[in-house]
């Protein structure tokens, strides 16, 4: 074994990131099963579509979250080392 070849020890090599939530709303979404359907209506409109209205605010604040989360960190350099190519 090389001695640049990093040693894994435990875990599974899933990370978390703060980046994951924005992932969480379109995929959702696209389970379309789960809320196709008409009833119950909120003021004449369908369920379907009140229920994609209402996941436009929830994914606001999961890109305000993610905001809040990641605007300390610095952020990351280039393969090359270079922080923004100039």
């Amino acid at each position: 074994m090389s001695e640049k070849t990093p040693i894994r020890r435990g875990g599974n090599g899933l990370r978390w990131s703060a980046w994951n939530l924005l992932l969480l709303v379109p995929f959702l979404m696209l389970v379309t099963p789960w809320f196709n359907s008409v009833e119950p209506r909120l003021f004449g409109m369908p369920f379907f579509y009140w229920f994609q209205f209402a996941w436009v605010p929830v994914g606001v604040v999961c890109v305000a979250l993610v905001f809040v989360m990641t605007r300390d960190r610095a952020p990351a350099a280039g393969a090359d080392g270079a922080e923004d190519g100039r």
